[in-house]
């Protein structure tokens, strides 16, 4: 049963997807936070659809640590799921994601009118300084930026590296960074196609100044909250950390 639902939840997704995207594109004249709230419309329909097809529902808490001007979100990154979830949440926003998501037909046509940036991970230094040039003019013109540090989806349980260029992007331009910690990787799993009914959790930790310092020492402390919460909210690492508890 729960693999037809997750086959017409797919389904739909795709169809929904072929439309946005070329909604977009007609979209394309007009000013980007009309374009910001269309692709807005489809992130509700996908999580309401995921919730109804599939029974999988979020809880949310830290609403009140949203700041009132623009930031940089700093998400877990598990699923699917938070790319959606934090156009819900958040105001307009664009993403820091690798370029060849922009070759991707309809998807990559729809995510080109929302202003991305689209980077080369492999150019090193070229990536940065495109993450800190584009990154600032959208944080000045009060467009909110989403880096994900891991950099790629992330099996629950598991850790990758922080890679440097959202914590640059903070240290340069002085905004502060909102860290949001999630298990949607337990319901939405990374390349699995059967959605897991369930509420995800989803955590928005208190603002993280950024003015006069270093990019390790924020990305440092952004992690070290990122591992403390997850621990807190995730059963797959509960699990982990019981299992290393009892071979000690």
């Amino acid at each position: 049963m729960q693999f037809m639902r997750s086959l017409i939840f797919s389904a739909s997704m795709i169809v929904a997807t072929v439309l946005i995207s070329l909604l977009l594109l007609l979209c394309a004249p007009l000013p980007f936070r009309l374009r910001s709230r269309a692709a807005r419309i489809y992130a509700v329909y996908v999580i309401g659809t995921l919730k109804t097809l599939c029974g999988v529902n979020y809880q949310v808490k830290g609403l009140e640590n949203i700041p009132e001007g623009a930031a940089i979100i700093f998400s877990k990154h598990q699923s699917t799921w938070e790319t959606y979830a934090l156009q819900l949440l958040f105001p307009s926003q664009v993403w820091v994601l690798k370029r060849e998501l922009m070759w991707v037909p309809f998807f990559g046509w729809g995510m080109a009118m929302l202003k991305p940036i689209s980077i080369d991970r492999s150019s090193g230094r070229k990536a940065i300084k495109q993450i800190i040039t584009q990154g600032r003019a959208r944080l000045d013109a009060g467009i909110w930026v989403t880096v994900f540090p891991e950099g790629t989806r992330i099996t629950p349980g598991t850790y990758k590296r922080w890679g440097m260029g959202g914590a640059i992007l903070a240290e340069e331009s002085a905004y502060p960074i909102v860290p949001v910690a999630h298990n949607a990787g337990e319901f939405w799993g990374r390349r699995e196609f059967v959605k897991r009914p369930g509420t995800i959790q989803l955590v928005i930790g208190p603002v993280i100044e950024t003015r006069g310092r270093k990019a390790a020492e924020i990305n440092a402390e952004a992690e070290n909250w990122m591992r403390t919460t997850m621990a807190e909210i995730s059963d797959v690492e509960k699990n982990n950390l019981n299992g290393s508890a009892k071979t000690e």
